[in-house]
């Protein structure tokens, strides 16, 4: 992958990679190992692209399909770690330690229950904290834009019911 590449085509576009991996991972290990494979599978699918839809939205689906591919593959392997545990190897490296100190509470405990949300729901609600509109949440997870609505409500009643207690 050259440097133009990275720098045009993925750097702008990290945050969005970021908080993807973060919500798919379970340690600050499995995160770096997602982020690569997402720049990867970008730089590799890149010549894939058609425009038809903005390349955010290019990046958000090849995130999204990488990191519930390696999510999937890892659960064939080998049992992950609660979010806790993640939280805290998080919390405790020396990098990820400025990005963590930026959340507050509320967004840890947002992360907390997103994380414990099915896989599909994760990303549906990531794009549409996000601002997705559903029309482009549904390309993203290749469904159609009527079920979005109804997913999106169903999950904010979950979340909702999580931090009420």
């Amino acid at each position: 992958m050259s440097t133009d590449f990275y720098k045009t085509y993925i750097l702008p576009y990290s945050a969005i990679i970021i908080k993807i991996c973060r919500a798919y991972s379970n340690s600050q290990e499995d995160y770096e190992d997602y982020y690569q494979e997402v720049c990867l599978q970008i730089w590799k699918s890149r010549e894939n692209f058609e425009n038809k839809s903005e390349w955010s939205t290019w990046v958000y689906r090849i995130s999204l399909n990488v990191c519930l591919s390696l999510l999937r593959k890892q659960k064939k392997y080998k049992d992950t770690n609660s979010f806790e545990e993640s939280y805290n190897e998080f919390s405790n490296q020396s990098d990820s330690a400025e990005a963590v100190k930026d959340y507050t509470i509320d967004i840890a405990k947002l992360y907390d229950i997103i994380k414990k949300l099915p896989e599909i729901d994760r990303g549906i609600i990531l794009l549409y904290l996000e601002k997705k509109s559903y029309k482009e949440i549904a390309e993203i997870m290749g469904t159609n834009s009527n079920s979005i609505g109804v997913k999106i409500t169903r999950i904010k009643n979950r979340i909702k019911k999580q931090i009420n207690g």
